[in-house]
């Protein structure tokens, strides 16, 4: 086979459930056709349920405490970006692009940091900047792309930012965003924008994306096409957000707080306050980074705009696996479609993201096709996306820069590996929640145990019998083997640890 393309597309906050082919009232007709004709993985998480670790790690192939990058906030040195999968791509000659979403730096930040990212120096930069950045050549950046933060204004911003506002239009589009469509029951971060589509940030990856295709279609490329959503506020534009009915979405089974069951942190990092000096960043996170509890109607808003948001993204994937077909690229361009993290979106009475590695946070959907890669095949073992980047090494015969704890993915796609279990870490500054966590997650096919180190506290679920997650097993004498068997598993991490910085740059 010759050396294939690659285009990676990742979603952000984007629950490993929420497809068609996983059988949610989700539509999802051009991921679901990928999955027919490719292979997916049922059992893939992230190796981090925020986006700037788990963003690092799909571009180095490190784990969170190794590459540096541990907690939202803190700063991925840009020469260990710079030695990932795409840096290393462009030295052996293939044509690299980003096209979306990043998050490899604080974007919210307490003090300029330089960086392209950050909101305070974005100036520095602007349209005409397109790189070098983390590796990539070529880069066209939505700064954030979640209007709880609307578009930056010229000079500020960068490539979306300034085309939203060109000609003086983004006050005209601002408001129509900020009118909400109806129906309005009041569900928590959730409205009906009245942005036209064709402005929407999903719009412009796609068109974007479809623009290098077509602008490096002699070339050897790889590319990562990102799209911020469905990530919160669920702010679907018209006519999106009424593609669900609310009536129709599914509801989890279990939706209730269960904090007196649950071990000490879920209560304490639920309840703490964020350790920030600077105020208003201390209380945008207190209060947009927790949702109080819906209704079941709340709830059922609130997943259909999420719905919505999927089918958005999903149709802009079909538009750029179209372009690949129309390009002459499709027979000789491996795509994967991924997630950085899920999100709760009700489990347990919770929604969005933090420290309770429930499956509809860790777990993210994973699907591969292109030549060579099985249609139809269902991988069942766990892996992660941290695997992506030696994939992406192996398939196009570049050796990766330096040693990498990503594995090629390229076994279990052609039937000839297998793995026991996937490996998930996060350091939790008290920036984030009050409290500092150390939290060492491994799930099986059949199991999950995630250990806090410095307390020793744990919770284990036998995802077999208990898929919902309702009963902790952890200490229970019944499965004390699957706990020393698992502890192991989490302790077999390399010790090549790697941190340098100590106190956050702002909040993400």
């Amino acid at each position: 086979m010759s050396r294939p393309n690659i285009l990676l597309i990742t979603s952000d906050q984007h629950r490993g459930d929420c497809f068609g082919f996983e059988g949610r009232r989700v539509k999802t007709p051009h991921l679901d056709r990928m999955a027919a004709e490719g292979t997916r993985f049922a059992a893939c998480i992230t190796p981090n349920v925020v986006c700037q670790p788990s963003r690092a790690s799909i571009l180095t192939g490190l784990l969170p405490r190794t590459h540096g990058a541990w907690d939202n906030g803190f700063e991925l040195d840009e020469k260990i970006g710079e030695g990932g999968f795409a840096g290393t791509f462009a030295k052996s000659g293939w044509k690299t692009g980003f096209i979306g979403k990043a998050h490899f730096s604080t974007v919210h930040t307490f003090k300029p940091t330089g960086r392209p990212e950050c909101r305070a120096s974005t100036i520095n930069f602007g349209p005409e900047w397109h790189g070098p950045y983390m590796g990539f050549e070529h880069v066209e950046i939505v700064l954030t792309g979640h209007n709880s933060f609307l578009p930056q204004e010229p000079p500020a911003g960068l490539h979306y930012e300034h085309w939203y506002h060109q000609g003086g239009r983004g006050e005209r589009l601002n408001q129509l965003y900020a009118k909400r469509l109806g129906p309005d029951v009041g569900a928590a971060q959730t409205h009906n924008s009245g942005l036209p589509v064709a402005y929407h940030n999903s719009t412009w990856v796609g068109d974007r994306t479809i623009e290098f295709l077509r602008r490096n279609k002699t070339d050897r490329f790889i590319a990562w096409a990102s799209f911020p959503d469905p990530h919160h506020p669920f702010d679907a534009p018209d006519p999106w957000c009424w593609m669900h009915r609310p009536e129709e979405v599914d509801l989890p089974d279990h939706r209730t707080m269960d904090l007196d069951r649950r071990p000490w942190w879920h209560r304490a990092s639920l309840e703490g306050v964020p350790a920030m000096t600077d105020p208003a960043l201390r209380a945008f996170r207190q209060k947009q980074s927790r949702v109080p509890p819906q209704t079941d109607e709340q709830l059922r808003h609130m997943i259909a705009n999420y719905y919505g948001m999927i089918s958005l993204l999903d149709h802009n994937v079909g538009r750029i696996l179209l372009a690949l077909e129309d390009l002459g690229l499709a027979d000789n361009t491996i795509v994967v479609f991924t997630s950085d993290h899920g999100d709760w979106l009700g489990d347990h009475g919770l929604i969005l993201k933090g420290p309770m590695h429930y499956d509809g946070l860790l777990r993210v959907g994973c699907i591969m096709q292109g030549p060579g890669v099985p249609a139809g095949k269902v991988v069942r073992d766990p892996v992660s996306t941290l695997d992506l980047p030696a994939t992406f090494h192996d398939y196009a015969g570049v050796a990766p820069s330096r040693a990498l704890h990503s594995r090629s993915l390229r076994p279990q796609i052609e039937g000839e590996g297998s793995r026991d279990f996937a490996y998930n870490e996060w350091d939790l500054h008290p920036a984030r929640c009050g409290v500092a966590l150390k939290l060492r997650t491994v799930r099986t096919k059949t199991h999950k145990l995630t250990l806090e180190e410095e307390s020793g506290a744990g919770e284990l679920y036998d995802l077999a019998s208990d898929p919902t997650e309702m009963d902790n097993r952890f200490g229970d004498p019944g499965t004390a083997a699957i706990q020393r068997e698992l502890t192991d598993m989490i302790r077999s991490r390399p010790n090549d640890v790697n941190i340098t910085q100590f106190e956050p740059d702002g909040m993400a």
